[in-house]
């Protein structure tokens, strides 16, 4: 008799098959029937011939290297600066009191709007375009760290201190691991985000990767190369999400979460 987790499971992973395979089958209609202009919506055979062109020519691997490069740098930089600061802030509340209203404004901002400035001080290089992708990222990471290390259980906090545990000690070996799950979350938030900035960001700078390409092929009115873009984007997307669940099941390994997914 299977359980429920292994049910669930299952589904989730009959999911991630049947969503793009649904999306591919209306796609094909639509081209193939020529539902909608051509020019605007190519027929997906065009874009895939597209696709293996850029592959074959090696401008796609390219373009997919710079992007991936700058999108993981800039969530890793923000991770390392965010994660801990988060932690420091959720304790200290000095820190609290000077963080909390710039999270509260910061948050909701359209981070996009800020690559301007990003380009007047940076230029318009790999350093520009890692720096506003993690600038994009920070404030999720960060207001969830804050939450996650603020709400940990109060017992698992008296118990530790009746122990004899060390500032340091309740931290790493305490705090940190019971936020862990939460804070896992705000990284498979943050990723994504990462990604789209850094896509947007070399659309509007220009330069090697998959917003680059997409842009120059809009200019010379190549649809199926947006397209053939864009079908990229979506993979290098749900290849980071794919990987980031891994590394949460790995980390996670001793969660409950996990044990009833087993």
């Amino acid at each position: 008799m299977s359980r429920p987790g292994h049910a669930t499971l299952s589904a989730d992973r009959l999911l991630d098959i049947a969503v793009p395979a649904a999306l591919l089958v209306v796609w094909f209609i639509v081209g193939h029937w020529k539902l909608v202009d051509p020019f605007l919506v190519p027929p997906p055979a065009d874009v895939f011939k597209k696709l293996w062109q850029i592959i074959a020519d090696g401008q796609l691997p390219a373009a997919i290297g710079g992007t991936l490069y700058r999108a993981v740098a800039a969530f890793l930089l923000a991770v390392a600066i965010c994660v801990p600061l988060g932690l420091a802030v959720a304790r200290i509340a000095a820190l609290r009191w000077f963080f909390d209203p710039l999270i509260s404004v910061g948050f909701p901002m359209p981070k996009v709007a800020f690559i301007p400035i990003f380009i007047l001080w940076l230029g318009v290089f790999d350093t520009s375009k890692i720096v506003v992708a993690a600038f994009a990222c920070s404030f999720t990471i960060l207001a969830t760290t804050v939450g996650a290390a603020s709400n940990v259980e109060r017992a698992f906090v008296w118990s530790a201190l009746s122990l004899g545990a060390t500032k340091s000690a309740m931290l790493w070996e305490v705090i940190l691991p019971a936020a862990l799950p939460r804070i896992l979350t705000g990284l498979q938030i943050a990723l994504p985000i990462a990604l789209i900035t850094t896509i947007a960001a070399e659309m509007i700078m220009g330069g090697a990767g998959l917003g680059g390409t997409m842009m120059r092929a809009g200019r010379f009115a190549d649809t199926p190369g947006v397209y053939a873009g864009i079908v990229a984007s979506g993979a290098v997307g749900f290849f980071l999400v794919k990987c980031l669940e891994g590394a949460r099941r790995h980390l996670l390994s001793w969660h409950q979460e996990q044990r009833e997914t087993q």
